[in-house]
């Protein structure tokens, strides 16, 4: 019997120092600047997905981007699109469409406010918000990956207003 007890003690104390706090659900965050052939991306529930390659270019180059800005900006908290986006979206929709070979990365970021994880959420739905626009504009899912740096990779440094304004974008890299 106190055998039995022991065993059942130290079975238990091995399997708790096996334990990890880190949740399968939980997706890591990468920097996926660079060029990858294809990344295995954790979805949930243990699954996995396998992420094309995204060739990662600057805005405006030449052959991979159109001309002109290819950042959509929102207001603070928000992941609502504002008319000034119309413009933005509709010339990529057009050049995405035009070259069916390229694929794009919706880069979702925010200002330096709130927490780590609120702010990956948050810069989520607004790169998602954009890919939801762009296939609504006929613009092939397959072609589009939504990511978020969340306040990570801040545009400009500051903390004012004008600042902060310019770190809550979405930038479409192709």
């Amino acid at each position: 019997m106190i055998k039995r007890s022991l065993w059942i003690l130290a079975l238990s104390l091995v399997l708790s120092a096996c334990s990890s706090g880190v949740k399968l659900s939980d997706v890591p965050v990468e920097d996926k600047t660079a060029t990858a052939s294809s990344v295995a991306v954790p979805v949930g529930d243990g699954a996995q997905s396998t992420v094309a390659a995204v060739v990662s270019g600057k805005a405006g180059a030449v052959g991979l981007a159109p001309a002109g800005l290819n950042i959509v900006y929102f207001d603070y908290d928000s992941f609502t699109l504002q008319p000034e986006a119309r413009a933005v979206l509709e010339r990529n929709a057009a050049h995405l469409q035009a070259n069916k070979q390229f694929k794009v990365q919706l880069e979702g970021h925010t200002d330096e406010r709130g927490g780590r994880e609120y702010n990956l959420a948050l810069g989520q739905k607004r790169a998602e918000t954009v890919r939801r626009a762009l296939t609504l504009l006929g613009v092939s899912d397959a072609q589009l990956e939504a990511v978020s740096f969340g306040k990570e990779k801040p545009a400009v440094s500051g903390s004012d207003e004008t600042a902060f304004a310019k770190n809550r974008r979405v930038e479409i890299k192709y």
